[in-house]
Order: C-alpha cells, then sequence, then structure tokens
C-alpha cells in the first residue's frame, strides 16, 4: 500500500473541480484509491465521496492506494495535486 499526505492549500479547498480532477486522474488506474479526512475516508474515485468531505483550506488529508499500480496511482495524483496547485 501508497500512502501519501498533503496539505490544501487552495482557497476553495477542494471543491467541485479540482474533485472532479482528482477523481479522473484516480480512475486511470486499477488500484483502490482513498482519501481521508477528518476520520473518514471515501474512494477517490467517487465525485460523490469526495465532496461529502468538505475538504477546506488549511486541511491536511491522506491519499492511499492498493493495487498493482499504487506507486504510479499515488504520483498521478500528486502531479495533479501540485500543478493544479491544490495542495503541497
Amino acid at each position: 500500500m501508497e500512502k501519501k499526505e498533503y496539505h490544501v492549500i487552495a482557497e476553495t479547498g477542494i471543491h467541485a473541480r479540482p474533485a472532479t480532477m482528482l477523481v479522473q486522474a484516480a480512475s486511470k488506474f486499477s488500484s483502490d484509491v482513498n482519501i481521508e479526512f477528518d476520520g473518514k475516508s471515501v474512494n477517490l474515485k467517487s465525485i460523490m465521496g469526495v465532496m461529502s468531505l468538505g475538504v477546506g483550506q488549511g486541511a491536511d488529508i491522506t491519499i492511499t492506494a492498493e493495487g498493482d499500480d499504487e506507486a504510479d496511482a499515488i504520483a498521478a495524483i500528486t502531479e495533479t495535486m501540485t500543478k493544479e496547485g491544490l495542495a503541497e
């Protein structure tokens, strides 16, 4: 299992557009990918799940991936987070 922590820096947090981009990035992989925030964990391939977390600016989140392409999944999600200015 691969695991990476992020600190959300985007002013609007992870709202509709960035959530969609993260879901699209995670959906390219066969691994199970989850996002964890405030004691709750949801499938990162589910837009409704991600939106239900209500991740705001300054939040600390953890992304985990488990499966054949887990390292690639984490790398792609990290790239999306960085490129979109969502988290560091």
